[in-house]
């Protein structure tokens, strides 16, 4: 893994981190904040494997556009399309006024998060 990687790995790994400890929060949980994080790990994720393969990323947030890409360069992989927008569109419309995330969109985007991170942690050869 080279040093670019490693950097989007650390970043992935501090909004996971940040997303998991704000949905615990009990007092004034920020659940925009939440499905934001969620999606920000997801982006520098599929970005650090792209990278590891040798693909170049776009400079986009949209997740579906990212895994495509991604699929370039490793034609096995496949993500369910719903999933990528769902963390897509949280993590922007929840970020403006007239939208805001509930505690369900906030432990949908973990959950997803939580098995997307698995599937490229083990693609970069890194434990969860």
């Amino acid at each position: 893994m080279n040093e670019t990687t490693r950097e989007w790995l650390a970043k992935a790994e501090a909004d996971y981190g940040t997303a998991q400890r704000e949905l615990r929060v009990t007092q004034s949980p920020n659940f925009d904040g939440v499905c934001f994080h969620a999606q920000q790990c997801i982006e520098k994720l599929l970005k650090a494997v792209s990278i590891d393969r040798l693909v170049i990323p776009a400079r986009t947030h949209d997740l579906v556009q990212l895994s495509n890409t991604l699929s370039s360069g490793w034609p096995e992989w496949s993500w369910p399309t719903e999933e990528l927008r769902f963390l897509t569109q949280a993590s922007v419309a929840f970020r403006y006024p007239g939208e805001a995330a509930g505690h369900d969109d906030a432990v949908r985007a973990v959950d997803i998060a939580t098995r997307l991170r698995t599937a490229l942690r083990d693609a970069l050869g890194e434990q969860p």
